[in-house]
């Protein structure tokens, strides 16, 4: 399992963009890093944008190595998992673990193929 919110983050880059970054806005590739973060300048659109930008894990506070055990989880459990469970589990209150659930439901028709990969690796 990865260990800290940098190799998680590695991953995710890797899955999406195959280690090139990529902006989410405008598609384009030429992006300057910032320093001491993992996030991106674009160069061609100028905004500011990290991996996790138009994915499940947008705009969360949950530490990403959560996500992935959520993941796991629910997609591995049979006959599914509890809120309640699942907030044991991984270490959040009950409405956290059911916001990731519903929105790991979401990615299951959305974005299947990361999840797919996520799951293949995380396993």
């Amino acid at each position: 399992m990865l260990q800290n919110h940098e190799e998680c983050l590695a991953l995710l880059e890797q899955i999406r963009w195959n280690g090139k970054p990529k902006c989410p806005y405008c598609e384009s590739t030429n992006a300057t890093p910032y320093k001491n973060e993992r996030r991106y300048h674009c160069n061609e659109c100028f905004t500011s944008y990290s991996v996790t930008v138009g994915t499940l894990f947008h705009k969360t506070h949950v530490e990403l190595q959560k996500w992935f055990v959520a993941i796991h989880l629910v997609l591995n459990s049979s006959g599914g998992i509890s809120v309640r469970q699942l907030a044991k589990e991984i270490g959040v209150n009950k409405n956290t673990a059911c916001y990731m659930i519903e929105r790991i439901h979401k990615a299951v028709m959305e974005e299947k193929q990361l999840l797919e990969m996520l799951v293949a690796i995380i396993e």
